[in-house]
């Protein structure tokens, strides 16, 4: 089954509603990144969440980045989806140890520790826009809510699930994303408050068979509930051989005189995809040549 996203609305309009199912996403951010179990639940719940993001942008350009940067031993955590959530990210220590906050639950959380949220938005506005806050805990569900209520001044409800099987692999992967708009009556959201305090977490409605619809039925069923799009989600990075020979070509003359004389080849990484790109001393000749017409 595919990996997509829900987008809907509820309570005639006082109600925007996301919902996830991204197991085969983050199994190949798995794979590409040979993520411990902590690290890809991290990960994970990151890339559903920028997916979930992502699908609110207008231009087919618009990115949203996500990044986590904390004092655990994760080091950090960074996701960017496109407007067709389209999604890539990586973990700053993908081998980050095994951390459990009791037996069958990871404890990201501690894997995260303290540090900061920051989200950037480039919509083709001269500058980026770019939010931040401090962690609230480190489980990244939470954080998002406390950064959409401080930063965008948008009460939202998140919850974003990961679950891992024996052999580490991903077994289920989703979340949902539940957000009030300005002048949300009261009943509004007292009836929300009620069905999110009683709801399972997202995994484990995942391994029940439950999918998106459902999740979004079980949270805002007798509300008016409106699915208005259904969009695949996927891990997908844009790297190519061209955009490394530019990214070589900006580090300057000087530096890649340095390369070509002392190491007379290049071995480039993408962060996101793990892709490598392989420069001989010919070809950073000739991109040293690019350099010198800049």
């Amino acid at each position: 089954m595919e990996d997509y996203i829900l987008r809907a609305t509820a309570a005639e309009g006082a109600v925007r509603a996301f919902a996830a199912v991204s197991r085969n996403t983050v199994e190949t951010a798995r794979q590409l990144h040979n993520t411990s179990p902590v690290a890809t639940a991290a990960l994970g719940r990151l890339l559903t969440a920028a997916a979930m993001i992502g699908s609110t942008l207008k231009s087919d350009s618009d990115l949203v980045t996500l990044q986590i940067k904390g004092d655990g031993p994760l080091q950090g955590i960074i996701a960017t989806s496109d407007s067709s959530s389209r999604v890539k990210g990586y973990a700053f220590n993908p081998e980050t140890p095994f951390a459990e906050k009791y037996p069958g639950k990871l404890d990201v959380g501690s894997a995260v520790g303290k540090g900061t949220l920051t989200v950037i938005k480039d919509i083709g506005l001269k500058e980026p826009y770019s939010g931040q806050i401090e962690l609230v805990s480190g489980e990244i569900a939470e954080d998002l809510s406390y950064y959409y209520a401080k930063s965008e001044q948008t009460p939202s409800a998140i919850g974003l699930g990961v679950l891992i099987e024996t052999d580490e692999t991903v077994r289920q992967a989703g979340g949902f994303m539940i957000q009030l708009m300005p002048g949300a009556p009261e009943e509004v959201v007292d009836k929300l408050e009620n069905k999110l305090n009683s709801m399972p977490y997202v995994t484990d409605l995942l391994d029940m068979g439950k999918m998106p619809e459902d999740i979004l039925e079980m949270i805002l069923g007798g509300m008016d509930l409106s699915v208005t799009d259904k969009m695949p989600m996927k891990f997908y990075c844009n790297c190519t051989r061209e955009r490394v020979e530019k990214a070589l070509v900006s580090i300057g003359k000087s530096e890649l005189e340095k390369i070509i004389n002392e190491d007379q080849k290049a071995d480039v990484k993408c962060h996101f995809c793990s892709k490598e790109y392989h420069f001989d001393k010919s070809q950073l000749k000739n991109i040293y040549n690019k350099a010198i017409e800049r």
